[in-house]
């Protein structure tokens, strides 16, 4: 990465340059070279966490769990709503595929399109960590016997590896709610829209859930990781 930074400004010097400028000394060179370092580094940690994510959701479309799972960390974490903290990627990869049938792959006539939107990433300084936060829309269902519409917001956090591979550290759905597709979310009663899985019940978590959950129609702002892009300060609305 600091090679091509070196590249880039080698590049850049080598350009006509005004008398005052080819006077650069070897201290503001180095600056240079360093903020163009990170700059690429940031650029590169954002694209690797979207193309991460964007992986995750179409592996579990699919059922693939194994893949799904091999996306984090040897000690990363999932915590799906009130289901508690499943840590590493074998218990990652039983908790999905208990979630979602017990099965590899897709039971049929089985619906589990987990469409992820609205990317807001945070890379670290030193371009070697991240948070993201995104808006999760399932549309979950089986074949002529239910479907469903679940709203959510993820916050995780992301690592690059000693090898260079960026992996999922922690990835945190704030489930919203779940709410049958002929009803529809407005016909919810309050605690209707959030419970624990099945799944989680008979194969339990690492850990308890880190949040109280207060799902829809309770209004729930899951805390903001990030500061304001703006103003560099915490968003307070997160609780």
């Amino acid at each position: 990465m600091r090679a091509l930074a070196i590249a880039l400004a080698g590049a850049a010097l080598a350009l006509p340059l005004p008398a005052a400028a080819q006077k650069l000394s070897q201290t503001q060179i180095d600056a240079e070279v360093d903020a163009l370092t990170a700059r690429v580094e940031k650029l590169e940690g954002t694209r690797a966490v979207k193309k991460l994510q964007r992986a995750f959701g179409y592996y579990v479309d699919r059922g693939l769990w194994g893949d799904a799972a091999d996306l984090f960390a040897d000690d990363g974490t999932i915590e799906i709503g009130m289901d508690g903290v499943y840590v590493g990627k074998d218990r990652i990869r039983e908790y999905l595929k208990r979630l979602h049938g017990g099965q590899e792959g897709l039971i049929y006539g089985q619906l589990n399109e987990w469409v992820t939107l609205q990317p807001s990433i945070d890379v670290a300084k030193d371009g070697r960590s991240a948070t993201a936060r995104w808006r999760d829309l399932g549309m979950l269902g089986q074949y002529k016997k239910h479907a469903e519409w679940r709203d959510g917001i993820y916050e995780n956090t992301y690592e690059k590896g000693a090898d260079g591979i960026w992996r999922i550290k922690s990835l945190h759905l704030y489930v919203n709610f779940l709410a049958p597709y002929e009803k529809g979310w407005a016909r919810l009663k309050p605690g209707e829209g959030l419970v624990q899985s099945e799944a989680s019940k008979a194969y339990p978590a690492d850990r308890p859930p880190t949040a109280s959950y207060k799902p829809f129609p309770e209004v729930q702002v899951p805390p903001f990781q990030a500061p304001n892009p703006a103003t560099g300060k915490p968003v307070k609305g997160g609780k």
